[in-house]
């Protein structure tokens, strides 16, 4: 039985990754920030994690470890937006407090954690960075939620670091674009459910793709 770790699992396109994943037969590793997930089935093990703590961090990735499994796949999903649309003081505005959370958790926590598990990451293995166009220069239309859109650019860097660093070793990395979802980042009006979002980043993860590249439906899109 094949493993996938999938952090942020506990709401939205993590919940929806997790429970296609149990569906499709693999044993699933789910993290949130409580720790406890809403579902419950025996492929199934969930485990806290804060990427905004190196703390909570070490400690996610040593129960990982104990656990004993090879990291078939691992989606790094978990993701926030600091940011509030709401307020009428400047929304393009480069907010440091904001920026700093969010590169705490959509950056730094997240490649802390994925060099932290690495070891268990299988010869075979695909790493997907769940990303957004938001991170694309290419599509840098407007300056509005400026962490949110600095911090994906900045993961997708990462995709491309971190498959040059694992060339040779079997190991695949990928950025994906979710499209538009209704999740509580996305809002109500958005495109896809959680559940139609989760069916192309099952596929991705599941194939044998160029490795460094950035995804959206099957196909490449542009950084």
């Amino acid at each position: 039985m094949k493993t996938a770790l999938i952090t942020g699992a506990s709401r939205g396109i993590g919940r929806a990754l997790a429970k296609k994943f149990l569906n499709e037969g693999y044993f699933v590793i789910g993290t949130s920030t409580g720790g406890k997930l809403s579902y419950e089935n025996e492929n199934l093990a969930s485990v806290q994690l804060d990427l905004a703590s190196p703390g909570s961090i070490k400690e996610c990735s040593n129960e990982i470890t104990a656990l004993g499994k090879k990291i078939d796949i691992l989606i790094n999903n978990a993701g926030i937006w600091a940011g509030d649309e709401s307020e009428e003081e400047s929304p393009n505005e480069v907010r440091i407090d904001w920026l700093r959370q969010t590169l705490e958790v959509n950056l730094i926590g997240t490649i802390d954690f994925t060099q932290r598990v690495l070891p268990l990451i299988s010869e075979s293995g695909h790493i997907v960075n769940v990303s957004s166009r938001a991170g694309s220069l290419g599509h840098a239309h407007h300056a509005n939620y400026p962490d949110y859109k600095i911090s994906k650019a900045a993961l997708n860097m990462f995709t491309r670091v971190l498959s040059f660093q694992l060339e040779g070793k079997g190991i695949i990395v990928s950025s994906v674009h979710p499209g538009w979802v209704r999740t509580d980042m996305g809002g109500d009006d958005a495109d896809l459910s959680p559940e139609e979002a989760a069916e192309p980043i099952f596929k991705l993860a599941t194939s044998d793709v160029e490795t460094g590249q950035f995804w959206f439906n099957g196909e490449k899109f542009q950084w």
